[in-house]
């Protein structure tokens, strides 16, 4: 987020009058003749002018702004959903608005790049709220057929400044008509729009819970797929590639797209947190750990792993890794509740984390001693990373929250977080015993806080060993 120069005027991080890309494509370009320039404009059916009901999320973007407006009396907001950005060339990467952008109009996968939605203060409190963006281009324009990037001749039907307005219940404008107005706009940072507007999505409304509870029950029809396709999988030298593309089907064709990069890490890739390179190969006898989450059109995304055994049975050591990785995450589900903090969760899990380590005589030190908050730490050797992290319209939703809000906040009904500890031992790490090597367990489920404790809304996904076996014997592995 940025504020002007301006000190009444407070804006987000992208600049909506942005300089266009310099063309690239000259040299390619093919000249029109005087035959189509006479007629492209002629010879098209009439448009009707659409009048589409108001979305069912709209009331719920009107109540975020009026949070928004009362925050920030007497200032004008600006608000961009960002542009597009270039992939090679003249190529650009699938547009997907900023989440406040999203969150606070409610124009969420079909929004259009370079919009902006402005509060403009009134003299008597509150605020005026327009959403500008470029309208479709009359056919009369150049526009229309010649510009490859926003042009309908070339990318199909863009909005209209009615249908939107209807459709959202928000004033809308042509970008133009802010861009001549805020010629003076100088663009810098505001810390606290920013810190603002992730806070206000710590705790969700009813639109946003049911969105969630869609893209949990798209991605676990995702899991499904993998399962089934395991044979496949197997076969192909490259088989985390086909992992990922296959769930990556499920998430275009039942939701906008994934919610961020898959990761699908067999074998010793489950070792590394963030493996997204994803071209090994998936081996019988291996465990494969998928990090999957799909993002439907309304940009809300789920964020769920599980780890399976490629050949439909856990070994004994591998049982006992995945169990006590359960363990750690019952833990966690066991002290989430309203009134207690954020990380209680996580320190929760990170106590059976280090009792099982020590057990297994892989420290140095008494899990007592691990656990010391200035002097220990040994166990996290082996889990790095959180337990919990903010889920929504971020697949790490809220992050610009303060510490105080958030590691540091108290559980509030409505807040939507995961609960995923692990245990990785990576192929090459002398600590442990060779049984151990290239293991790595993590189990990720996503929770909304209730009034006495947490459901786990991806709790119809498999989570024990026995339930993990049986999945895969049911779905497709024999």
């Amino acid at each position: 987020m940025s504020t002007s120069g301006d000190s009444d005027t407070i804006a987000t991080d992208t600049a909506a009058d942005a300089p266009a890309r310099p063309s690239t494509s000259t040299n390619r370009r093919q000249p029109y003749g005087g035959g189509f320039l006479e007629t492209i404009s002629t010879g098209w059916a009439e448009r009707p002018e659409l009048a589409p009901p108001l979305r069912a999320q709209a009331p719920f973007a009107a109540a975020r702004r009026e949070k928004v407006s009362a925050a920030f009396p007497g200032k004008r907001l600006v608000v961009p959903a960002g542009s597009l950005k270039q992939r090679s060339n003249d190529t650009d990467y699938p547009f997907r608005a900023h989440s406040a952008f999203a969150h606070l109009t409610g124009w969420e996968a079909d929004s259009e790049p370079d919009s902006v939605l402005v509060f403009e203060p009134l003299a008597d409190g509150g605020h005026d709220a327009t959403l500008y963006f470029r309208e479709r281009a009359d056919r009369t324009t150049s526009e229309f057929y010649a510009d490859a990037s926003i042009g309908e001749f070339w990318i199909g039907p863009r909005p209209a400044l009615g249908g939107v307005a209807g459709e959202l219940g928000l004033d809308t404008a042509h970008i133009d008509d802010f861009a001549a107005g805020d010629d003076d706009l100088v663009v810098g940072e505001d810390e606290d729009l920013t810190r603002f507007v992730s806070e206000l999505r710590l705790v969700k409304d009813s639109f946003e819970l049911a969105q969630l509870r869609l893209a949990v029950d798209v991605t676990a029809r995702g899991f499904d797929d993998v399962i089934r396709e395991l044979p496949r999988v197997i076969a192909h030298s490259r088989g985390e590639r086909i992992v990922e593309g296959v769930f990556h089907q499920r998430a275009r064709s039942d939701g906008n797209t994934v919610g961020y990069d898959t990761i699908a890490a067999s074998g010793p890739h489950a070792c590394y947190l963030h493996w997204t390179r994803n071209d090994g190969a998936v081996v019988p006898g291996d465990l494969i750990l998928i990090d999957a989450g799909v993002e439907v059109d309304s940009l809300y995304t789920a964020d769920i792993t599980r780890t399976l055994p490629v050949s439909g049975r856990f070994t004994d050591v591998q049982r006992k890794v995945y169990e006590t990785v359960r363990e750690a995450a019952d833990a966690g589900f066991a002290v989430a509740r309203p009134g207690v903090t954020f990380r209680s969760v996580h320190e929760a899990a990170m106590k059976v984390i280090a009792a099982r380590v020590a057990e297994w005589g892989l420290l140095p030190v008494t899990a007592e001693e691990a656990l010391d908050a200035e002097h220990g730490g040994h166990h996290r050797r082996y889990m790095v990373h959180g337990t919990s992290h903010h889920l929504g319209i971020d697949v790490h939703d809220c992050a610009q929250a303060r510490r105080e809000m958030y590691y540091d906040g108290v559980l509030e009904p409505g807040m939507v977080f995961t609960i995923e500890p692990g245990l990785y031992f990576q192929i090459d790490d002398l600590t442990v015993p060779e049984e151990y090597r290239g293991i790595g367990v993590r189990i990720e489920d996503d929770v909304v806080v209730t009034e006495d404790g947490v459901e786990n809304l991806s709790g119809g996904i498999p989570r024990t060993a026995d339930e993990i076996e049986e999945w895969m014997l049911r779905v497709g592995i024999s």
